[in-house]
């Protein structure tokens, strides 16, 4: 009997066109709503984020002898719609700019284009700019729906963009994450530091500062939920993400309230939601395996929980997912998945013994 040389394969019918408009599609709902929560100067950004990593993305394409078709394939539209949900709302032009050009030029063409990047390019761009530029990244505006009469017109709204206009300290100020963190230095305890800053509620519909990203978990949640139901992610990295996260801070603020938030403010703050179901599912950065996933998801709840916990950096998702976006080939060497006709260290079966 001669020996299988290929495996069989079965096509599904999807293609990285429909998988990426599937994510903007569980996207929009949490983006709407936080343009509507921040107003005209985050649509400007928004819009320069989504501009830039097209005009970015056809440029790289020109570059290397590459058709243009492949701009319209949604992945420099998604790169650029997750770098957006990052940024503070109304942040100048130049820090989306900047931030998007180092994703799609250095974080995925440098290293070959679609599905080569080791390292996902949203997050390399979010941490970039969090350590170059750490004032503007960190200037959070209070919620001023667009239709209120505190909130910027349009013609403001460019200036402010463009950084003619000074945003007024009357409206900034800490999440709810950098305020107990910065309280903990002044020997202020975690409940009374939550009290000052963090409504559950507020956090669980949105109502907080934080990025485009960082305000409605219930939003970021159903579009996850959407992702999951038509199957273009799986349940093993969020769920081990989330629940390592909880267990860990279940135990440490149980033996210390004082020191150590509950897991709720751990989930409904910063970009935790997000994470987890639209930044570490990442095809590319992501290990190929079910058991992989879990360490892989286990190892970012694990390592944001320390950095949120211990260290200088009040949100800590880029940081984790960085991290272990580089302990995925090594995951992936250790748990990889049997082909058919195969055993699990890649040798061939005896057809005659299983035909047996």
């Amino acid at each position: 009997m001669n020996q299988l040389v290929s495996s069989p394969h079965a096509h599904n019918r999807s293609s990285v066109k429909q998988t990426m408009l599937l994510v903007c599609a569980a996207l929009l709902p949490a983006t709407l709503y936080g343009l509507y929560l921040f107003g005209w100067p985050a649509i400007n950004l928004f819009v320069l984020c989504l501009a830039t990593a097209i005009g970015s993305e056809a440029i790289c394409l020109k570059l290397g002898g590459r058709s243009l078709h492949s701009c319209m394939d949604g992945s420099a539209l998604l790169s650029g719609w997750l770098i957006a949900m990052t940024l503070p709302p109304w942040a100048p032009w130049w820090i989306a700019v900047v931030g998007t050009l180092f994703a799609v030029v250095i974080g995925k063409h440098l290293y070959g284009g679609l599905g080569q990047n080791l390292f996902n390019p949203a997050m390399l761009a979010r941490v970039g700019l969090l350590i170059s530029f750490p004032v503007e990244m960190t200037t959070w505006i209070d919620v001023t729906p667009i239709t209120s009469a505190d909130a910027p017109g349009f013609i403001e709204s460019l200036g402010i963009t463009a950084g003619i206009i000074p945003i007024p300290d009357a409206v900034t100020g800490a999440t709810a994450l950098g305020h107990v963190k910065t309280a903990l230095t002044m020997d202020i305890t975690v409940p009374d530091a939550m009290a000052e800053s963090y409504n559950a509620g507020n956090a669980f519909f949105g109502t907080i500062r934080g990025s485009l990203g960082e305000t409605s978990a219930l939003l970021i949640l159903l579009g996850g939920l959407f992702l999951l139901y038509k199957r273009v992610i799986s349940w093993h990295i969020p769920v081990s993400m989330l629940g390592t996260l909880i267990v860990l801070s279940l135990v440490f603020s149980t033996i210390n309230p004082n020191r150590f938030e509950p897991p709720m403010f751990h989930l409904l703050t910063g970009a935790m939601m997000l994470g987890a179901f639209f930044i570490a599912t990442d095809m590319v950065t992501s290990p190929t395996t079910a058991t992989g996933q879990l360490i892989f998801g286990a190892g970012i709840g694990a390592v944001a929980f320390i950095i949120r916990s211990w260290g200088s950096f009040p949100e800590a998702v880029g940081f984790a997912v960085l991290f272990m976006n580089a302990v995925t080939p090594i995951i992936d060497r250790y748990f990889r998945p049997r082909i058919y006709g195969y055993t699990y260290t890649g040798k061939p079966l005896n057809s005659s013994k299983e035909s047996s």
